[in-house]
């Protein structure tokens, strides 16, 4: 058997083990061969001694009673603590770095990432995440069906082009084709998902923000710098871990945090909890800080 016939029938043995049910003409598309040459493969798992089942609607799944199932299974799939920390690595590195984009193709084309979206989201939610993970692997549009935009109050069906996930899949990118732009729209807020036959017509514009260490995401970055106490530090590291990249010990209870953001929202919220134990060393972000403790204290009752 050549090297795209084994990569084919290790697919389709991830297809049906997987949580998505497929026929044989689904089968047959998604490994891009004939529904012939899956019928085929089908019948070596029986020869191999596998248990297949064919369903109600044509749909047909590899049974949890079949020899050696449990390690084609754990083979085939990440555990929970396997797939958070593969995750973790991924989204760690830089999204200019090609190796990033390499390892999100090859999980995407072997695994559909499925696995690593079910051990942060669940419900509803898993289902959208699992359809947009099924149509960045395909370069299909969708349509994010009844999405609430906290920026208009209105739940309405947008038209995008997926490409990628925030940490956690708490947001998605999308290219929106009637904006023209690129959008991070909240998983939590989608309604349903429709994964169209519609194929990507606007890859090249297709371009991620920023996300900086504070989780606040954006197409431009300004620079801050602060001096943190013990406390300060201590409660940035074990909220925002990537912080750890952007600290350098002053001395033995204070450091400095050199970072870039997309916004002063994220930092700034950070900094008015722990005002007395950090110095803002940035002028302009101490101006931020100063004006928005000025519109905080006009807003308090008078005495």
């Amino acid at each position: 058997m050549d090297q795209p016939k084994i990569e084919r029938v290790l697919r389709l043995m991830k297809l049906l083990t997987g949580n998505l049910n497929y026929t044989i003409e689904e089968l047959a598309e998604r490994l891009g061969t004939s529904p012939r040459s899956v019928y085929r493969y089908i019948e070596t798992f029986k020869e191999a001694g596998f248990v297949v089942h064919k369903l109600e609607g044509g749909v047909y799944r590899l049974g949890k009673e079949s020899r050696y199932f449990k390690d084609i299974s754990q083979l085939i799939h990440f555990t929970d603590e396997e797939a958070y920390i593969v995750n973790q690595l991924i989204e760690a590195l830089d999204n200019t770095n090609v190796i990033k984009q390499n390892l999100r193709k090859k999980l995407t084309s072997v695994y559909n990432c499925t696995s690593l979206a079910e051990c942060v989201v669940e419900g509803k939610n898993a289902v959208n995440i699992n359809h947009l993970v099924e149509a960045i692997g395909e370069r299909k549009q969708v349509v994010l069906k009844r999405y609430a935009s906290s920026h208009t109050g209105v739940a309405r069906d947008r038209l995008v082009e997926p490409f990628g996930f925030t940490t956690n899949y708490v947001q998605v990118w999308c290219y929106e084709p009637e904006s023209g732009l690129n959008k991070l729209f909240n998983t939590a807020r989608i309604g349903s998902v429709e994964v169209l036959s519609e194929g990507w017509k606007h890859t090249e514009q297709h371009h991620e923000g920023y996300i900086d260490i504070f989780r606040i995401t954006g197409f431009e970055q300004r620079r801050v710098r602060l001096e943190l106490g013990m406390m300060a530090h201590n409660l940035l590291v074990e909220e925002y871990p990537l912080a750890s990249r952007d600290l350098t010990p002053i001395d033995e209870s204070h450091w400095l945090l050199d970072t870039m953001v997309c916004d002063y929202v994220g930092i700034g919220r950070f900094v008015m909890g722990l005002a007395d134990d950090i110095r803002i060393l940035t002028p302009e972000f101490e101006e931020y800080i100063g004006s928005l403790v000025e519109r905080i204290s006009k807003k308090s009752p008078q005495k």
